[in-house]
């Protein structure tokens, strides 16, 4: 599963892929041109398999229809539309068109960072604060929406726990992001889950 497109001065790409021997995978994306932001999203449906993938499509529509909402509201919506489901991790974050900041918030194992290409390999910049909990099912008992300023050329990764933790570590950020995106599908994937990462580059404003 390859997908790549900019909303924006947000270039994104994604890689993922079921865990062998499975026809669909838990591990999702939404992107979501909200007009004066753009909403970025990586779902990990629990488990895998059918099931996995059922929770995690729920999520997919109401991420689609409520694109413009506050990201704590549109972790609400998700959790009372996927409580007959088996629910799911998942992080959110939204760029703002006009500045380049970017906030972010998570329930369960969604794994982002904040990068920055450095002369030497990559400065990380945040990483995301997730709270325990399963969206569906559990959400934690507060929920803060952190943020990070974004200067050009700075890229934001989202990845499930079927990656090794070590994906947001000097990843080539060099490489425009499909190619990242690919990169690290390839050397951190496990072989027991479903993997997806998300890359986004900001580009800056045009002047």
């Amino acid at each position: 599963m390859r997908d790549s497109g900019q909303v924006g001065a947000i270039e994104w790409a994604i890689a993922g892929r079921p865990m062998p021997g499975q026809d669909v995978s838990g591990d999702q994306y939404v992107v979501v041109d909200a007009g004066d932001s753009a909403l970025l999203a990586v779902i990990d449906g629990l488990g895998h398999g059918p099931v996995a993938a059922e929770a995690a499509f729920e999520a997919i529509k109401v991420l689609n229809a409520n694109g413009g909402e506050p990201l704590d509201a549109l972790m609400y919506l998700c959790h009372q539309s996927l409580a007959e489901t088996r629910g799911v991790a998942m992080t959110l974050a939204r760029f703002s068109l006009d500045d380049g900041e970017l906030t972010w918030l998570g329930v369960g194992n969604v794994l982002g960072a904040v990068l920055r290409n450095a002369p030497v390999g990559s400065t990380s910049l945040a990483v995301a604060l997730v709270g325990a909990g399963i969206v569906g099912h559990q959400l934690p008992p507060t929920m803060h929406i952190r943020g990070v300023t974004m200067h050009p050329g700075d890229v934001l990764l989202l990845g499930t726990d079927g990656l090794r933790p070590h994906f947001i570590e000097d990843p080539p950020l060099a490489q425009e992001v499909p190619s990242l995106a690919d990169d690290i599908l390839i050397r951190c994937r496990k072989e027991t889950d479903d993997a997806l990462v998300l890359a986004a580059r900001y580009r800056g404003l045009a002047r």
